[in-house]
Protein backbone atom coordinates (compact mmCIF):
# COMPACT_ATOMS: atom_id res chain seq x y z
CA UNK A 1 0.00 0.00 0.00
CA UNK A 2 1.16 3.21 -1.24
CA UNK A 3 0.63 6.50 1.23
CA UNK A 4 1.38 10.16 0.52
CA UNK A 5 2.60 12.25 2.76
CA UNK A 6 1.46 15.89 2.25
CA UNK A 7 2.45 17.90 5.81
CA UNK A 8 5.78 17.51 8.04
CA UNK A 9 4.17 15.13 11.39
CA UNK A 10 5.93 13.28 13.64
CA UNK A 11 8.78 10.76 12.58
CA UNK A 12 7.27 8.23 14.48
CA UNK A 13 3.82 7.92 11.93
CA UNK A 14 6.22 7.06 9.02
CA UNK A 15 8.62 4.93 10.57
CA UNK A 16 5.58 2.72 12.14
CA UNK A 17 3.97 2.84 8.61
CA UNK A 18 7.17 1.68 7.26
CA UNK A 19 7.80 -1.44 9.69
CA UNK A 20 4.27 -2.46 8.85
CA UNK A 21 4.75 -2.54 5.41
CA UNK A 22 3.75 0.36 3.72
CA UNK A 23 5.62 2.23 1.43
CA UNK A 24 5.65 5.93 1.97
CA UNK A 25 5.86 9.14 0.16
CA UNK A 26 6.39 12.48 1.48
CA UNK A 27 5.59 15.44 -0.63
CA UNK A 28 5.37 18.83 1.91
CA UNK A 29 5.26 21.49 -1.31
CA UNK A 30 3.03 19.89 -3.54
CA UNK A 31 0.71 21.84 -4.98
CA UNK A 32 -2.94 20.67 -5.13
CA UNK A 33 -3.06 20.77 -8.66
CA UNK A 34 0.23 18.86 -8.96
CA UNK A 35 -1.31 16.39 -6.22
CA UNK A 36 -4.82 15.65 -8.33
CA UNK A 37 -2.10 14.71 -11.54
CA UNK A 38 -0.70 11.78 -9.04
CA UNK A 39 -3.06 11.13 -6.68
CA UNK A 40 -4.12 7.93 -8.50
CA UNK A 41 -1.01 6.63 -8.02
CA UNK A 42 -1.84 6.05 -3.42
CA UNK A 43 -3.72 3.69 -1.73
CA UNK A 44 -3.46 6.58 0.92
CA UNK A 45 -3.29 10.14 2.21
CA UNK A 46 -1.77 11.78 5.22
CA UNK A 47 -2.39 15.53 5.62
CA UNK A 48 -2.90 18.15 8.47
CA UNK A 49 -4.65 21.20 6.80
CA UNK A 50 -2.56 22.40 3.53
CA UNK A 51 -5.34 22.44 1.15
CA UNK A 52 -8.97 21.68 0.91
CA UNK A 53 -9.72 17.95 -0.21
CA UNK A 54 -13.34 18.64 -2.62
CA UNK A 55 -14.96 17.09 -5.10
CA UNK A 56 -12.48 17.64 -7.94
CA UNK A 57 -9.72 16.19 -5.97
CA UNK A 58 -11.59 12.61 -4.77
CA UNK A 59 -12.76 12.51 -8.79
CA UNK A 60 -9.20 12.57 -9.47
CA UNK A 61 -8.53 9.84 -6.91
CA UNK A 62 -8.96 6.10 -8.73
CA UNK A 63 -8.36 3.56 -5.77
CA UNK A 64 -7.86 5.49 -2.57
CA UNK A 65 -8.55 3.42 0.25
CA UNK A 66 -8.10 6.55 3.25
CA UNK A 67 -7.54 9.55 4.05
CA UNK A 68 -5.72 10.26 7.10
CA UNK A 69 -5.89 13.69 9.34
CA UNK A 70 -3.56 14.52 11.57
CA UNK A 71 -6.35 16.30 13.55
CA UNK A 72 -9.48 16.92 15.55
CA UNK A 73 -11.61 17.64 12.81
CA UNK A 74 -12.44 16.73 9.41
CA UNK A 75 -14.23 20.06 7.82
CA UNK A 76 -11.26 20.26 5.04
CA UNK A 77 -12.44 17.16 3.50
CA UNK A 78 -15.74 17.11 1.50
CA UNK A 79 -16.95 14.07 4.24
CA UNK A 80 -20.04 12.99 2.27
CA UNK A 81 -18.82 12.70 -1.11
CA UNK A 82 -15.61 10.79 0.08
CA UNK A 83 -17.50 8.18 1.83
CA UNK A 84 -19.54 8.07 -1.13
CA UNK A 85 -16.60 7.00 -2.89
CA UNK A 86 -15.97 4.15 -0.35
CA UNK A 87 -13.02 6.41 1.52
CA UNK A 88 -12.38 5.40 4.79
CA UNK A 89 -11.85 8.75 6.99
CA UNK A 90 -9.56 8.92 9.90
CA UNK A 91 -9.09 11.90 12.58
CA UNK A 92 -6.90 12.05 15.96
CA UNK A 93 -9.05 13.97 18.10
CA UNK A 94 -8.21 11.84 20.82
CA UNK A 95 -4.63 12.89 20.14
CA UNK A 96 -4.67 16.27 21.03
CA UNK A 97 -7.20 16.38 24.02
CA UNK A 98 -5.23 16.92 26.62
CA UNK A 99 -3.44 19.65 25.19
CA UNK A 100 -6.80 21.55 24.36
CA UNK A 101 -8.02 21.11 27.66
CA UNK A 102 -5.20 22.29 29.48
CA UNK A 103 -5.52 25.48 27.10
CA UNK A 104 -8.33 26.03 28.02
CA UNK A 105 -8.00 26.09 31.92
CA UNK A 106 -4.93 27.73 31.19
CA UNK A 107 -7.10 30.81 29.54
CA UNK A 108 -9.54 30.99 32.10
CA UNK A 109 -6.67 31.55 34.97
CA UNK A 110 -4.88 33.98 32.83
CA UNK A 111 -8.13 35.76 32.74
CA UNK A 112 -9.66 35.41 35.93
CA UNK A 113 -5.98 36.67 37.41
CA UNK A 114 -5.31 39.32 34.94
CA UNK A 115 -1.84 37.64 34.64
CA UNK A 116 -0.95 38.95 31.05
CA UNK A 117 -1.63 42.34 32.15
CA UNK A 118 0.33 42.38 35.39
CA UNK A 119 3.08 40.86 33.64
CA UNK A 120 3.58 44.16 31.45
CA UNK A 121 2.67 46.57 33.81
CA UNK A 122 5.27 45.07 36.09
CA UNK A 123 7.93 45.14 33.70
CA UNK A 124 7.39 48.43 32.26
CA UNK A 125 7.92 49.80 35.93
CA UNK A 126 4.15 49.36 37.23
CA UNK A 127 3.26 47.75 40.75
CA UNK A 128 0.08 48.06 40.08
CA UNK A 129 -1.98 45.78 42.77
CA UNK A 130 -5.68 46.85 43.44
CA UNK A 131 -6.44 47.04 39.83
CA UNK A 132 -4.99 43.44 39.30
CA UNK A 133 -7.35 41.86 41.70
CA UNK A 134 -8.22 38.56 40.21
CA UNK A 135 -11.57 36.13 40.37
CA UNK A 136 -10.88 32.90 41.40
CA UNK A 137 -12.80 29.67 40.05
CA UNK A 138 -13.95 28.29 42.65
CA UNK A 139 -18.29 28.42 42.82
CA UNK A 140 -18.52 29.48 39.07
CA UNK A 141 -20.54 27.82 37.02
CA UNK A 142 -18.41 26.81 33.54
CA UNK A 143 -20.76 26.06 30.58
CA UNK A 144 -19.15 23.51 28.26
CA UNK A 145 -21.04 24.23 24.47
CA UNK A 146 -19.62 20.12 22.45
CA UNK A 147 -19.18 17.23 24.88
CA UNK A 148 -16.98 15.26 22.36
CA UNK A 149 -13.30 14.16 23.10
CA UNK A 150 -12.56 18.15 23.94
CA UNK A 151 -15.09 18.75 25.98
CA UNK A 152 -14.84 16.18 28.20
CA UNK A 153 -10.89 16.46 28.06
CA UNK A 154 -11.51 20.17 29.65
CA UNK A 155 -14.19 19.34 31.74
CA UNK A 156 -11.64 16.60 33.39
CA UNK A 157 -9.41 19.34 34.67
CA UNK A 158 -11.69 21.35 35.97
CA UNK A 159 -11.89 18.56 38.53
CA UNK A 160 -10.62 20.24 42.11
CA UNK A 161 -11.56 23.64 41.55
CA UNK A 162 -14.96 23.61 43.05
CA UNK A 163 -17.13 24.98 40.64
CA UNK A 164 -20.24 23.78 38.82
CA UNK A 165 -19.58 22.50 35.36
CA UNK A 166 -22.70 22.23 32.82
CA UNK A 167 -22.50 20.88 29.56
CA UNK A 168 -24.92 21.03 26.16
CA UNK A 169 -24.29 19.17 23.27
CA UNK A 170 -26.94 18.09 20.35
CA UNK A 171 -26.38 14.14 21.18
CA UNK A 172 -28.12 13.42 24.18
CA UNK A 173 -26.87 11.23 27.10
CA UNK A 174 -23.34 12.12 26.74
CA UNK A 175 -23.50 13.91 30.69
CA UNK A 176 -20.57 12.48 32.87
CA UNK A 177 -19.65 12.47 36.28
CA UNK A 178 -17.52 15.62 35.25
CA UNK A 179 -20.09 17.50 33.77
CA UNK A 180 -24.09 17.51 34.01
CA UNK A 181 -26.05 18.35 30.50
CA UNK A 182 -28.57 20.42 30.41
CA UNK A 183 -30.76 22.33 28.00
CA UNK A 184 -29.08 25.04 25.92
CA UNK A 185 -31.72 27.50 28.00
CA UNK A 186 -30.60 26.38 31.60
CA UNK A 187 -26.36 26.92 30.48
CA UNK A 188 -27.16 29.94 29.50
CA UNK A 189 -28.80 31.04 32.35
CA UNK A 190 -26.28 29.88 34.66
CA UNK A 191 -23.05 30.21 33.48
CA UNK A 192 -20.16 32.47 34.24
CA UNK A 193 -17.50 31.31 31.83
CA UNK A 194 -18.27 29.69 28.78
CA UNK A 195 -15.96 27.24 27.00
CA UNK A 196 -17.21 26.05 23.28
CA UNK A 197 -15.75 22.76 22.03
CA UNK A 198 -17.53 22.08 18.92
CA UNK A 199 -16.05 21.08 15.28
CA UNK A 200 -17.32 23.34 12.73
CA UNK A 201 -20.19 22.43 11.31
CA UNK A 202 -23.10 24.40 9.14
CA UNK A 203 -25.12 24.50 12.72
CA UNK A 204 -22.39 25.69 14.67
CA UNK A 205 -20.86 28.20 11.88
CA UNK A 206 -21.46 31.90 13.79
CA UNK A 207 -23.08 30.30 16.17
CA UNK A 208 -22.15 33.13 19.03
CA UNK A 209 -24.15 36.37 17.25
CA UNK A 210 -25.29 38.69 19.16
CA UNK A 211 -28.88 37.25 19.94
CA UNK A 212 -26.82 33.62 21.50
CA UNK A 213 -24.92 36.49 23.45
CA UNK A 214 -27.83 38.71 25.07
CA UNK A 215 -29.53 35.33 25.60
CA UNK A 216 -27.44 34.74 28.77
CA UNK A 217 -29.02 36.03 32.10
CA UNK A 218 -25.15 36.89 33.70
CA UNK A 219 -22.11 39.06 31.91
CA UNK A 220 -19.51 36.14 31.03
CA UNK A 221 -15.99 35.50 30.02
CA UNK A 222 -15.78 32.84 27.04
CA UNK A 223 -12.97 30.65 25.82
CA UNK A 224 -12.76 29.58 22.04
CA UNK A 225 -10.27 26.87 21.68
CA UNK A 226 -12.45 24.93 19.04
CA UNK A 227 -13.15 26.78 15.49
CA UNK A 228 -12.84 30.51 14.96
CA UNK A 229 -15.60 30.96 12.67
CA UNK A 230 -18.31 29.62 14.96
CA UNK A 231 -18.01 33.27 16.65
CA UNK A 232 -19.18 36.41 15.33
CA UNK A 233 -16.03 38.74 16.44
CA UNK A 234 -18.35 41.92 15.37
CA UNK A 235 -20.82 40.76 17.86
CA UNK A 236 -17.98 39.29 20.35
CA UNK A 237 -16.55 43.33 20.21
CA UNK A 238 -20.19 44.77 21.38
CA UNK A 239 -20.49 42.93 23.91
CA UNK A 240 -16.95 43.34 25.38
CA UNK A 241 -17.35 46.63 25.01
CA UNK A 242 -20.91 46.60 26.39
CA UNK A 243 -19.63 44.27 29.55
CA UNK A 244 -22.20 41.31 28.60
CA UNK A 245 -18.57 39.32 27.86
CA UNK A 246 -16.53 40.34 30.55
CA UNK A 247 -13.14 38.39 28.90
CA UNK A 248 -11.95 36.40 25.68
CA UNK A 249 -9.88 33.81 25.30
CA UNK A 250 -9.27 33.08 21.80
CA UNK A 251 -7.19 30.46 20.00
CA UNK A 252 -9.24 30.83 17.35
CA UNK A 253 -10.10 33.58 15.12
CA UNK A 254 -13.08 33.96 12.25
CA UNK A 255 -10.50 35.88 10.32
CA UNK A 256 -7.75 32.48 9.93
CA UNK A 257 -6.94 30.67 7.11
CA UNK A 258 -8.48 27.38 6.40
CA UNK A 259 -4.79 26.31 6.28
CA UNK A 260 -4.40 27.49 9.74
CA UNK A 261 -1.06 28.72 9.40
CA UNK A 262 -1.32 32.73 9.12
CA UNK A 263 -3.55 35.31 9.68
CA UNK A 264 -1.21 38.36 8.39
CA UNK A 265 -0.81 37.27 5.28
CA UNK A 266 -3.65 39.25 3.68
CA UNK A 267 -2.85 43.01 1.76
CA UNK A 268 -6.08 43.60 2.63
CA UNK A 269 -6.84 46.22 5.93
CA UNK A 270 -7.35 44.50 8.87
CA UNK A 271 -11.07 44.68 9.80
CA UNK A 272 -11.77 46.97 12.87
CA UNK A 273 -13.26 44.06 15.27
CA UNK A 274 -10.15 42.20 14.80
CA UNK A 275 -7.91 45.45 15.29
CA UNK A 276 -10.12 45.93 18.62
CA UNK A 277 -9.21 42.07 20.04
CA UNK A 278 -5.57 42.54 19.19
CA UNK A 279 -5.80 45.95 21.36
CA UNK A 280 -7.87 44.84 24.09
CA UNK A 281 -6.31 44.16 27.72
CA UNK A 282 -9.36 41.83 27.89
CA UNK A 283 -8.47 39.63 25.44
CA UNK A 284 -5.91 37.07 25.25
CA UNK A 285 -4.98 35.51 22.25
CA UNK A 286 -3.03 32.33 21.29
CA UNK A 287 -2.29 31.49 17.65
CA UNK A 288 -4.22 28.61 17.11
CA UNK A 289 -1.97 26.42 19.19
CA UNK A 290 -4.16 24.90 22.13
CA UNK A 291 -3.95 21.52 20.40
CA UNK A 292 -0.35 21.83 19.44
CA UNK A 293 2.35 20.79 22.21
CA UNK A 294 5.37 18.58 22.33
CA UNK A 295 3.08 15.43 23.71
CA UNK A 296 0.05 15.75 21.19
CA UNK A 297 2.64 15.96 18.42
CA UNK A 298 3.11 12.54 19.05
CA UNK A 299 0.05 11.08 20.07
CA UNK A 300 -1.37 12.87 17.19
CA UNK A 301 0.86 10.78 14.98
CA UNK A 302 0.23 7.70 17.33
CA UNK A 303 -3.18 7.69 16.60
CA UNK A 304 -3.45 7.60 13.28
CA UNK A 305 -0.68 5.15 12.73
CA UNK A 306 -2.94 2.88 15.38
CA UNK A 307 -6.41 3.84 13.47
CA UNK A 308 -4.59 3.01 9.80
CA UNK A 309 -3.28 -0.68 11.13
CA UNK A 310 -6.56 -1.36 13.01
CA UNK A 311 -8.53 -0.85 9.27
CA UNK A 312 -5.78 -1.73 6.84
Amino acid sequence: MRILHLDQNHPLLIEQLAIAGYTNEENYTISKEDTEKIISEYDGIVIRSRFKIDKQFIDATHHLKFIARVGAGLESIDIPYAENKGIHLISAPEGNRNAVGEHALGMILSLFNKLNLADTEVKAGHWNRESNRGLELEGKTVGIIGYGNMGKAFAKKLQGFDCDVLCYDILENVGDANARQVSLEELQEKTDVLSLHTPWTPQTDKMVDEGFINAFAKAFYIINTARGKSVVTAALVKALQTQKILGAGLDVLEYEKSSFETLFTSKEEMPAPLQYLISSEKVLLTPHIAGWTVESKRKLAQTIVDKILVKF
